[in-house]
């Protein structure tokens, strides 16, 4: 198998769950995974199809998402920069439940899930790593359902945004967060108008201020919390 590029090569030896391997364990790792592009609009992943890898975001942004039995959009989070996912795919046997659609182009590696299985057993590290993802998962899951169902727009952006900087789930995420009002309708199931007026209304709370292109959080316990009046 030809070497990894160096963007790849750095994303591995930077990952936080790295830190724990040894030299030989990185090296595997190293060997064994590998790159993969995505175009805006394309799949990452698709419900139905078979666990083959833990995907890493190497840049890019990704929504993970599934359609329920009555053909509603229902959206699980946002996947960005330097997040790794798929975790609990692999640790059970079936096809993936949901699938990744990257919204803008994406760079993605993919470890292997023999790799992926190897490290399980043989670094407590990185079995302590991914308890902790399934931890933070469950939790975004269940306050997902909450928001989901209960909320307006307004609010369930707020959630949506405030979910986005979870640093167990998106590390290395900065307040500044570059997105656009579209890419945001797709995190939360908003049209792009929608998102407009909530963020306006999220400006003049003082939790956010909007950019061109971008949006900087000033309270992020504020949006965890916020409900509309």
């Amino acid at each position: 198998m030809s070497s990894p590029s160096d963007p790849l090569l750095n994303m591995l030896r930077d990952a936080a769950w790295a830190k724990s391997l040894t030299a030989d364990q990185l090296a595997r790792v190293e060997a064994d995974t590998i790159e993969r592009f995505v175009p805006a609009g394309g799949y990452a992943c698709r419900k139905g199809e078979s666990v083959d890898y833990w995907v890493g975001t190497m840049d890019g942004l990704l929504k993970m998402s599934c359609v329920s039995p009555e053909g509603k959009i229902i959206t699980f989070t946002g996947v960005l920069a330097g997040a790794w996912f798929g975790e609990g795919s692999l640790l059970k046997d079936g096809p993936r439940q949901y699938d990744v659609i990257a919204l803008r182009d994406s760079r993605l590696a993919l470890m292997p899930r023999a790799t992926f299985h190897w490290l399980l057993d043989n670094s407590i590290g990185f079995n302590r790593f991914v308890m902790t993802l399934l931890n933070e998962r469950l939790g975004m899951f269940i306050s997902l359902v909450e928001f989901d169902r209960m909320l307006d727009t307004t609010a369930r952006l707020a959630r949506c945004l405030a979910a986005l900087f979870n640093p167990h789930l998106n590390p290395g995420i900065s307040l500044k967060l570059k997105i656009s009002q579209e890419e945001l309708g797709y995190l939360c199931n908003a049209s792009r108008q929608r998102v407009n007026i909530s963020l306006k209304r999220l400006e003049e709370a003082g939790l956010v201020t909007v950019e061109y292109g971008g949006v900087t959080v000033l309270d992020l316990d504020g949006l965890r919390s916020f409900q509309s009046k």
